[in-house]
């Protein structure tokens, strides 16, 4: 495989920001192109081997950092005016718009990883997806979360999170391990989520949930049994907002792959390349570029016969 050279992009979020991406070009011709949507505090360079991965078998990849995250972080986040609406009206919005416009006709994917998903529904242009693969995504109601964190998800949101934020004006998650720093913005609207029994829906009411239903994007979701953040019931809750969307669900084990841990974390490890990523990921992809295909092909019989 040749050596995939990833190209540094600098996005306008169209709110008076600039984001930093990154563009992994396949070495032939693509055979689609892929947004890959992070999860709260992880930079994009996390998602490099992954995205370097899809490169190499074809797809145009672009990673991206929300607005204050890794190289989209450009003043101190105490000075930073944003929240994770503005995540995903804003920073998604453009990032979809500008890849969709280099993809063309080309297969467009959304890999949301956590509340890389959660938001999606909130991004204009969502429609001109061709699939949506959500990664350890789920509610992050706290009442739900695996049994790991519960007690620790308590201690955050009622004492460490607002004390913090308080002090510092931002979260201040590095120094304590947990999520990584934050916008004060940000930190305060996922704690209001988190404690609301239908998180985001609940809190930000009918126009969030009606947004959630009218996506109809065939969806994948990829969750696992491991997930430190992410009980069953999280995953379930969370799409289940998808309710106009077709969705295929899988649930898998470590032991399903002949692992011993996945978690919240472990599916974009190169080490799952076999067994995750050509197992469970790729199929969901090469099946909608055949019915890409097919479709184009039917265009071009009408349109000929048309002119016969």
């Amino acid at each position: 495989m040749a050596t995939i050279q990833a190209q540094e992009r600098a996005i306008d979020n169209g709110n008076g920001h600039t984001l930093s991406s990154y563009w992994y070009p396949p070495s032939g011709p693509s055979r689609g192109a892929v947004i890959i949507a992070p999860a709260m505090g992880v930079k994009q360079r996390f998602y490099t081997d992954f995205a370097s991965w899809l490169a190499e078998r074809g797809y145009l990849v672009v990673t991206f950092d929300y607005l204050g995250m890794g190289r989209s972080r450009s003043v101190p986040l105490r000075q930073l005016q944003v929240d994770i609406l503005d995540w995903g009206h804003h920073d998604c919005s453009a990032v979809l718009a500008t890849v969709a416009e280099a993809a063309g006709n080309l297969p467009l994917y959304w890999i949301g990883h956590s509340v890389g998903a959660q938001i999606l529904p909130l991004v204009r242009g969502h429609h001109r997806l061709t699939r949506i693969v959500t990664i350890a995504a789920g509610s992050g109601y706290w009442r739900e979360n695996s049994p790991q964190i519960r007690r620790k998800a308590w201690l955050l949101w009622h004492g460490l999170a607002p004390l913090l934020t308080a002090i510092a004006g931002y979260f201040p998650g590095d120094r304590i391990g947990a999520v990584g720093d934050l916008p004060a913005g940000v930190i305060r609207q996922w704690r209001r989520w988190c404690l609301h029994p239908e998180y985001l829906v609940g809190v930000e009411g009918e126009p969030v949930r009606q947004a959630f239903a009218a996506v109809r994007t065939p969806l994948t979701s990829l969750s696992f049994s491991d997930d430190e953040m992410m009980s069953a019931r999280n995953t379930e809750s969370l799409h289940g907002f998808y309710s106009g969307a077709p969705k295929t669900m899988q649930r898998i084990a470590p032991g399903d792959v002949g692992a011993t841990r996945i978690g919240h974390f472990g599916f974009f490890r190169r080490s799952f390349a076999d067994n995750l990523w050509s197992r469970w990921l790729l199929p969901e992809l090469a099946c909608d570029e055949n019915r890409v295909v097919a479709h184009a092909h039917r265009q071009v019989v009408r349109v000929s016969h048309s002119g016969t």
